[in-house]
């Protein structure tokens, strides 16, 4: 098999068209993305508002676009929008769909797309942690289904979880990866299924310690978000936990920092918190994480911050026309 990857203008021009299915904020931000990189876009969403929730988002979404030195002139020249699901798909080179994390719905969904599309056409799910092998369950053809689930918000942050069913084609998984790729994004293809993949069960697992000291009284979660991101945060947007403690380790590296801090490590396991979301404490957070400042102006700034850091790191998208 030839390893050598085709140019990124390439691959996209086998991809024209996309149907982005669910048009909420997941999907949003995908055709944000899907229409910077020059591809024409069908939208699908039987929720008579859609149209313009995708309009109000591509609006919002434009200045991190520039700031990415992403095409953001005229966007939606190539934007489509289309309630009738079987005729959204009908020509789609690629569809991703954004719908309902419920299990019943994608199956009942990608039995119905597989009805109406091409045989070739590339079936991607930014499911958040269902399995391909459970959603494709019920199709004639589940090797033509790969998760493509992407870190919110896909048109700004570069991983994609690319993860295979039981069934999933290999030649698939290949396409899916070179797709992603000539997006820009940093496509990861993990080795087996597990519930919420990889980068929600960390998020998962440090928002239950973060919950847990609130909850104890140990910190606010003005805080622990303070203490997060002078610390950790900076750290892990250069390195991840195990290249930071085998360099923790010294010369030595991961061995020597397991031998000698290895059991305080696990002293502090044994310890850790074991939250749940009863009254109280959803009552304790939701009063602490009342601000002033209106969440989109918030989440404006938060975007502002996060693209100077991937200019740092050099984590900007590639040019997709070389």
């Amino acid at each position: 098999m030839n390893t050598t990857p085709a140019p990124a203008g390439t691959i996209l021009d086998t991809y024209r068209h996309v149907t982005v299915v669910g048009a909420g904020v997941i999907g949003a931000s995908w055709t944000a993305l899907f229409l910077a990189r020059g591809l024409t876009v069908t939208v699908n969403d039987p929720l008579p508002d859609a149209e313009k929730h995708v309009r109000d988002q591509l609006r919002d979404i434009t200045p991190a676009l520039s700031a990415l030195s992403l095409p953001a002139t005229d966007l939606t020249r190539n934007l489509r929008f289309e309630t009738d699901l079987g005729t959204a798909v009908a020509n789609a080179d690629v569809i991703q769909e954004n719908g309902p994390e419920r299990l019943d719905f994608k199956q009942d969904l990608f039995t119905r797309i597989e009805q109406a599309t091409r045989p070739d056409t590339l079936l991607l799910t930014s499911t958040s942690g269902i399995r391909a092998t459970d959603i494709a369950e019920a199709m004639k053809q589940p090797g033509r289904l790969v998760v493509g689930h992407p870190f919110n918000p896909p048109h700004l942050l570069p991983l994609v979880e690319v993860v295979p069913g039981e069934k999933t084609d290999p030649a698939t998984v290949e396409r899916a990866v070179a797709f992603y790729t000539a997006l820009g994004k940093k496509p990861q293809v993990l080795r087996k299924e597990v519930p919420g993949f990889v980068a929600n069960r960390l998020q998962a697992a440090l928002f239950r310690e973060a919950i847990s000291l609130v909850a104890r009284g140990v910190v606010t979660e003005s805080q622990l978000d303070d203490i997060v991101t002078s610390s950790i945060g900076l750290r892990w947007a250069v390195e991840g936990p195990f290249r930071t403690f085998a360099l923790g380790g010294g010369p030595g590296g991961l061995p020597h920092f397991l031998e000698h801090l290895g059991p305080g490590l696990q002293s502090l396991w044994d310890d850790l918190g074991t939250p749940t979301f009863d009254e109280p404490t959803v009552r304790l957070l939701s009063r602490q994480a009342v601000s002033d400042v209106p969440i989109d102006t918030l989440a404006a700034q938060r975007d502002r911050a996060q693209i100077k850091v991937m200019h740092a790191l050099g984590e900007t998208p590639h040019d997709a026309s070389t």
